[in-house]
């Protein structure tokens, strides 16, 4: 067993002899360990008189071996970049107070992520709360006086029975944990501390928070995030809109959120929206008669087009006004004026910031947002956007709707990439076999690419799979390309930014033909000529674990595989995963007893027999998404038709295996070395 296993272990070695790549080239190509050098800029807010622009800085340490972030400040122009915090911090949510004099943000300096503010004249910080649970979604009130934000409050715990006492100076195990609610766990925080989100509010200049909300339900944000959105001010100062369930059944309706009138001073609650499906990211025009926001009407559908809505300030009158727009609108804002509202939108593996006038059509403003990206709008219509290329990891860049011309204000990486070649990244398009619908994807090239060559390709396929990539910086692939292979990442069926017809191909019938948009994405990569037929590997992570699995259930094309945290039987997924109700609702439409025959012909266990492929599972132990037992069964199944495998698990890591980065340059190693051991050499 070891001697089989012996060349994950020996990943540090293949850094030292980089595959088909001299030792000379070696220091300006990337390498696993820049992930500790590589790093983002996210969340940029502009001030309200659009001239400043504070923003969090991503990166990772080296020494402690976890992310940090730090905020920092540059000028709409360009000038004076410099930072306002400093340290082995997470700091972060950086926003302005009205008349931009302070900065509110959250930050763990302290040991706890508690909330914070900044007096932007003198540099002087005061720590405003002291909260068990850690706040979130902070917003100032039009005054400046207040500042409101959602935090857990804990409450008792579930009891079936009182323990006698242990006797004295007797040490027993830990008390047996009790749980009651259907989401009793969830990816990344764990197993759940007993309690719900409250909405609270806080002076600005210091003292105790008063709680606005009591409920047996979350309140804005839910479990983990999941449903509901942030509070936000209406103009008046007297009332906050939210976006929750507002009913103890939140669990059994994992979708379903309305927009709800908070009272300040009293905590009263009014309903101002009535319908099935969810109402999210609220925000209330600038004279307070109108509510921007987005949802649908829900069908239990894999994918649902995302709408943006408009309403009277009291829920009445709730109209659609992006029906002509087949993309998912989000994250609405309104322009200074109360004109116009500015909201993004993805179309074709692109992010786009687009600007709504009231009477007239949207108009793109920006392109390259990063994937789920905010942005922020000045009163003068001036804005910040997180910038991301194929080049870029991430950037701040500002334009104005009477302007929009991008400007690229920082440039965080621009000293590395000047030492470091990448891989340059060109678009493809091509035919699926299946159907002939076209399909987009991207390849990564070596640096230093060389046509007459014949070089390996990874085949690496999204997550999701209600997603997309896109034209984006991707490092774990630009390594894989530096290391001598050549990437294919594509957009196969189910994937968003393309209309609701094409994602909803796989509703209902996920995995399916999206295995032959894949095939055929590698059959067009083999006729550019430049592709070893031998050397062909695939993987991918999530949904694309699953359709790893998939590809080698049906092909014995690839010379070897490497599954990350897939799903493997939909079965035993739903009853361990963290989203019990919405597998069975959305993905099947019944539960598992009802339709196991459907829940197993769509698991990639039933085709496993198939499997030749050498493949490699990798999945974290805290991953409640996507439960490591899904990836045991499969290498138990592997094993036992002795089918060449191994299966790796990361302590202490939740859904992406990317909390620690060490853990992200292992993923990245070892799916590397596990197709350097099973390439077949010339």
């Amino acid at each position: 067993m070891y001697k089989k296993l012996r060349p994950v272990a020996a990943a540090a070695f293949l850094l030292l002899l980089p595959l088909a790549v001299t030792a000379q080239e070696l220091s300006n190509r990337l390498e696993p360990m820049d992930v500790f050098r590589v790093q983002v800029a996210s969340d940029p807010q502009i001030s309200p008189d659009g001239k400043r622009i504070v923003y969090a800085r991503q990166s990772a340490d080296v020494s402690s071996d976890r992310r940090v972030s730090n905020l920092w400040i540059v000028n709409f122009d360009g000038t004076e970049h410099r930072p306002l915090t400093t340290g082995n911090y997470g700091d972060s949510s950086p926003r302005w107070s009205p008349d931009g004099t302070r900065l509110a943000f959250i930050s763990d300096r302290d040991g706890k992520s508690q909330l914070y503010v900044r007096w932007m004249d003198s540099g002087q910080t005061a720590k405003l709360t002291d909260l068990e649970n850690t706040p979130s979604g902070i917003s100032w009130s039009p005054d400046g006086k207040q500042i409101a934000f959602t935090s857990l409050v804990s409450s008792a715990p579930p009891k079936i029975a009182t323990l006698p006492p242990p006797p004295e100076g007797a040490k027993w195990a830990d008390a047996p944990k009790v749980y009651e609610d259907l989401i009793y766990r969830f990816n990344g925080p764990g197993y759940l501390k007993p309690g719900y989100s409250q909405i609270f509010v806080v002076a600005a200049d210091g003292g105790a928070p008063r709680q606005l909300t009591t409920g047996n339900f979350p309140h804005g944000p839910g479990v983990g995030g999941f449903g509901g959105s942030d509070a936000v001010w209406a103009p008046d100062g007297k009332f906050l809109i939210v976006a929750m369930n507002g009913t103890t059944n939140y669990e059994y309706e994992p979708l379903h959120t309305e927009l709800y009138e908070l009272n300040v001073a009293n905590g009263s609650l009014k309903q101002l929206t009535h319908r099935n499906g969810p109402n999210q990211s609220p925000d209330v025009s600038p004279d307070g008669k109108l509510i921007a926001y987005s949802g649908f009407d829900d069908r239990y559908q894999g994918h649902q087009t995302t709408y943006l809505y408009v309403a009277n300030r009291d829920g009445s009158n709730p109209h659609v006004v992006t029906s002509k727009l087949d993309r998912d609108a989000s994250t609405p804002h309104w322009a200074g004026d109360g004109k116009g509202i500015f909201f993004t939108y993805a179309d074709q593996g692109d992010t786009k910031l687009a600007y709504l006038p009231l009477d007239g059509s949207p108009k793109v403003l920006a392109d390259h947002l990063n994937l789920g990206a905010n942005f922020t709008v000045a009163n003068n219509g001036a804005f910040a956007i997180q910038y991301d290329t194929p080049s870029d990891p991430g950037d701040v860049a500002v334009a104005s709707l009477a302007d929009p011309k991008l400007n690229v204000l920082t440039s965080l990486n621009r000293e590395f990439f000047t030492a470091k070649k990448i891989g340059a990244v060109e678009e493809l398009w091509y035919d699926s076999s299946v159907d002939k619908r076209r399909i987009e994807g991207w390849i990564i090239k070596p640096p230093d690419f060389d046509p007459v060559k014949k070089y390996p390709l990874i085949l690496q396929i999204h997550g999701g799979p209600f997603s997309n990539y896109g034209d984006r910086f991707d490092l774990q692939a630009q390594i894989w390309a530096a290391k001598g292979y050549v990437i294919l990442y594509t957009n196969p069926r189910g994937s968003t930014s393309y209309g609701e017809e094409f994602a909803n191909l796989i509703h209902h019938a996920y995995p399916g033909d999206d295995f032959h948009d894949l095939n055929s994405g590698v059959d067009a990569m083999l006729a550019k000529g430049y592709i070893d037929k031998d050397n062909l590997f695939v993987t991918g992570g999530s949904g694309g674990g699953v359709l790893t699995c998939w590809m080698i259930g049906r092909t014995d094309r690839f010379r070897a595989a490497a599954s990350l945290y897939p799903v493997i039987n939909w079965y035993s997924w739903v009853l361990t995963s963290d989203l019990p109700s919405f597998g069975a609702q959305y993905w099947f439409g019944a539960n598992p007893w009802d339709d196991t025959d459907n829940y197993m012909k769509r698991s990639v266990i039933s085709r496993v027999k198939n499997v030749k492929t050498p493949t490699l599972l990798m999945t974290g132990e805290e991953d409640f998404r996507t439960p490591i037992s899904e990836a045991e069964q499969y290498y138990s199944a592997l094993k036992l038709l002795k089918v060449e495998s191994a299966l790796v698990r990361f302590p202490g890591e939740p859904h992406g295996l990317t909390r620690r980065p060490s853990h992200q340059i292992a993923k990245i190693v070892y799916t590397l070395n596990w197709f350097e051991t099973h390439r077949k050499k010339p």
